[in-house]
């Protein structure tokens, strides 16, 4: 029988490896995503060790998906230009097909935190201006891992800190 640190392990390694492929190429290839997003389905409809219930992987995928699409084409209509990847489209569905559609608030969140003060770090060390893109998908990354790892962190330690 397969432990669930296991399974929990092998997707911590799977997605650390893509933040570190977008941080150095600005792109999260779909040769890793679509696998992620296939096999977190299926792990959560066939294993008795399940992250979640299959409809709400199967939503989390949808919904991770198209959040961010649609978030880049309002910026689109507005700016004339994307303002995020599609590759970060594809990582938040996989994250939302392993976790469930309940993770993706917490997930989005943590991700927007981080992305902030990650944005303006990166923006400090290599002395870029606000229009220049950095990539998302490494705070993305951060955030599944922590709500894959502590899925109560934020409803139950950050929120009612800041009601």
């Amino acid at each position: 029988m397969v432990s669930i640190w296991i399974v929990k392990s092998l997707l911590v390694l799977a997605l650390l490896y893509l933040a570190y492929i977008d941080w150095r190429t600005f792109c999260l290839p779909n040769a890793i995503t679509f696998p992620l997003i296939f096999l977190g389905i299926t792990f959560n409809l066939i294993s008795d060790l399940r992250l979640t219930t299959v409809s709400s992987a199967l939503i989390g995928a949808l919904l991770g998906y198209t959040s961010l699409w649609a978030l880049n084409a309002g910026y689109r209509l507005l700016k004339n230009r994307n303002g995020i990847g599609m590759g970060d489209a594809k990582l938040l569905a996989a994250l939302g097909a392993w976790l469930g559609w309940g993770a993706l608030p917490s997930i989005l969140f943590i991700a927007s935190a981080t992305g902030i003060v990650g944005g303006l770090v990166w923006l400090q060390l290599r002395g870029h201006q606000l229009q220049q893109a950095f990539p998302f998908g490494p705070f993305l990354v951060i955030a599944g891992i922590i709500e894959l790892l502590w899925p109560q962190l934020i409803p139950t330690f950050i929120l009612p800190k800041l009601i």
